[in-house]
């Protein structure tokens, strides 16, 4: 980043360098991160710690190819996020650790199976077309496009389906939570 970029103050200046860098290059980022974690979540996450130690950095620091720097501190971000996963997925299980915190008590269970019940019973009140759409896209996780190309419909039904589940569900959850 060199000096003849606009801002009033030297940490000005570096916060107006981070806001166009995250304005050209964010989309890209997040892509290039989410193929490396598979996670959107994480890809996101790892972006905002990109950028966040960008802001971090002395003014002093001269960065001769910002787009590169950006890359490469978030390409050794998900390196580390890859080995915390790794870590704790191969930890070994301490039966004495006091993870209270993370066992599900009983309530926690019976609250869960109690909501995933009532969702079922929403969507079984929905038109066959809306619910299966609301399933793809908000359990399997799959974007709208690949749904409107498996139920053959146009992207915006496929919103239009999903949005009138969500509001079924949001609406059969208030009246159930307060009944008049």
């Amino acid at each position: 980043m060199d000096s003849s970029e606009a801002g009033a103050s030297p940490g000005g200046k570096r916060a107006a360098q981070v806001v166009a860098l995250f304005r050209e290059h964010n989309p890209a980022l997040v892509a290039f991160l989410r193929a490396r974690l598979n996670s959107l979540a994480d890809a996101q996450e790892v972006a905002q710690e990109v950028y966040l130690k960008l802001l971090a950095l002395d003014d002093a620091t001269k960065i001769d190819s910002p787009r590169a720097f950006l890359f490469r501190a978030a390409s050794n971000l998900a390196v580390d996020k890859l080995r915390m996963r790794n870590v704790r997925a191969t930890a070994p299980v301490d039966p004495d650790a006091d993870d209270w915190h993370v066992t599900p008590i009983p309530e926690q269970h019976a609250s869960a199976h109690e909501q995933w019940r009532d969702l079922r019973q929403a969507l079984d009140e929905l038109p066959p077309k809306t619910s299966r759409a609301f399933v793809m896209h908000v359990i399997d996780g799959r974007d709208f496009a690949s749904i409107a190309k498996d139920m053959k419909l146009s992207e915006r039904m496929v919103r239009y389906h999903v949005g009138n589940a969500l509001a079924h569900c949001r609406e059969r959850r208030d009246r159930a939570e307060n009944p008049s």
